[in-house]
């Protein structure tokens, strides 16, 4: 798909399709009034007619429209104009996407990108656009043997800005929402792969993929013999039960002008099948258990993305690859643990395995002298309980880090909110019989599993994503939606523009 951006007058476009938006009551915008006008008042005698209302969504598709040069004209129902906010923009987006993908528009010059968004500048608007048009495009049929495609595709795509002075503004929308939605491709490709074909060497597979795609990327992978050296025993319990062995995926990408800068480290959960352990899960619905690797997949999208906009920084992605299955040899609930950092743990269920392995990449990241470490992982059905599938849980031990995460969430609209991690809540993790137990109980079960991680986490500036609700979809439209990769690539071209700034 390509983008690019113009500044023009839509009586003066010679395409195949121009997008044009109507408020309800059947109330024209302002670019499709000088369309009218054009025409000789066709476009308003339709609509009194009332062949369009103007609702969110609708769609009327015109052809040859009097003095108009495109080949069609696309009038698309935006609501009511002063409540046009940014989820009814990006569903706006989505239909027309759809709707040209059908129509046989093979190019279109959009001008939904000129309509008032509330709070929102020509930056976001073009950006969110390119995003939505490539997600609303996202198709997974790497298995199917019949690929159902249009015909004649939307191939090319023009979003207009109302001056020229904002093109360059525009043109950087482009670039980073062409980024961003190529690490969600990323992200959605390698979590909707079958676990028979995505296990801990697969991800490792993709991560030096993507090194020899980029220079500035280099790739380390710690197998198991090396984590039995290092001492990352809670790491290998989990693990022991599989026939897949675990391996931890480093991807490294220095870009800062400073080599020796501290690097941002990103650790992203890679359960690539989570089927309990000893501590069974339930049948129904287990086959969505290899989504529990999104976090790792999020980390691998978002370190293409880094690498794509060349940033000015070094971040290090680590993919901590494991599979926990039930077997002679799996560990068991009762089980101590002598974790990396020396710490002991009571495995009360084993199926709150995941924060037994991101314990141990805690410890091991501590030899970069990190900045700051982001941890991702769908780690809680408790999350999904408290937040539902729209918001991502957000915890951390340094409150301007949290804070940044929180408005790069606001920014991209990959929507995150924090919840407390009080010292209350870490008494929930007391043993009997050794240094913790590596669960909480129900109350709370999203913030004691960020309290244990927090034990782990001491030593630099810490936060941590739980996206058990929002990494996937089930149902009619199943499938990993490639959150967050979004939000963390916005932290990161944040962190990257205050480099700029400060150089």
């Amino acid at each position: 798909m390509e983008f690019s951006i113009k500044s023009g007058n839509p009586e003066k476009q010679r395409s195949a399709c121009i997008v044009v938006g109507v408020f309800e009551p059947r109330r024209l915008s302002p670019v499709a009034e000088q369309l009218d006008k054009i025409s000789e008042g066709y476009i308003s005698s339709l609509l009194r007619r009332g062949d369009l209302e103007g609702k969110t969504g609708q769609m009327l598709l015109l052809h040859q429209v009097p003095g108009v040069l495109s080949e069609r004209v696309l009038l698309v129902g935006c609501g009511k104009e002063r409540e046009l906010d940014e989820r009814q923009y990006k569903q706006i987006i989505t239909k027309t996407i759809e709707t040209l993908n059908e129509s046989g528009s093979m190019e279109a010059v959009c001008f939904l990108t000129e309509l008032h968004v509330k709070g929102r500048d020509i930056y976001w608007k073009v950006r969110q656009a390119v995003e939505a048009t490539q997600a609303s495009r996202y198709r997974f049929n790497k298995f199917k043997t019949r690929k159902k495609e249009p015909r004649r595709p939307l191939r090319k795509i023009v979003f207009n800005v109302p001056t020229r002075r904002e093109l360059s503004v525009g043109e950087k929308a482009v670039q980073h929402g062409v980024a961003v939605a190529y690490g969600t491709k990323i992200c959605r490709d390698v979590a909707n792969m079958p676990p028979n074909y995505c296990n801990p060497s697969y991800l490792g597979e993709q991560a030096k993929e993507l090194a020899e795609k980029h220079d500035k990327i280099s790739v380390s992978l710690i197998d198991e013999q090396q984590m039995a050296d290092e001492g990352m025993n809670s790491y290998l319990a989990v693990v022991r039960g599989a026939k897949n062995e675990g391996l931890m995926s480093i991807i490294d990408y220095r870009g800062a002008n400073d080599p020796n800068a501290k690097p941002i480290v990103l650790l992203g959960k890679g359960m690539t099948f989570d089927a309990g352990g000893i501590s069974l899960k339930p049948g129904e619905a287990m086959d969505e258990m290899k989504y529990d690797m999104c976090g790792a997949a999020a980390v691998l999208g978002v370190m293409n993305t880094v690498a794509e906009l060349n940033l000015p920084l070094n971040v290090i992605g680590v993919l901590v690859g494991a599979e926990n299955m039930p077997d002679g040899d799996a560990y068991r609930p009762g089980d101590i643990l002598t974790t990396m950092s020396g710490q002991t743990v009571e495995v009360l269920n084993t199926d709150a395995e995941g924060r037994l392995v991101l314990c141990d990449a805690l410890t091991y990241v501590e030899r970069y002298n990190p900045d700051s470490v982001i941890d991702v992982a769908t780690l809680t059905g408790a999350c999904v309980i408290a937040l539902g599938h729209h918001t991502s849980g957000l915890l951390s031990n340094h409150n301007p880090l949290a804070h940044e995460l929180q408005n790069a969430s606001e920014q991209a609209d990959d929507k995150a909110w924090r919840l407390p991690l009080y010292d209350e809540y870490k008494e929930q993790l007391d043993s009997s019989f050794a240094d913790m137990a590596n669960i909480g109980g129900r109350p709370g079960g999203t913030i004691t599993a960020a309290a244990f991680l927090s034990r782990f986490a001491k030593k630099y500036n810490w936060a941590h994503l739980d996206i058990a609700g929002t990494a996937w979809k089930s149902g009619k439209d199943k499938g990993a939606t490639g959150r967050p990769v979004p939000l963390l690539s916005q932290f990161l071209i944040n962190r990257a523009n205050n480099e700029s700034n400060d150089s």
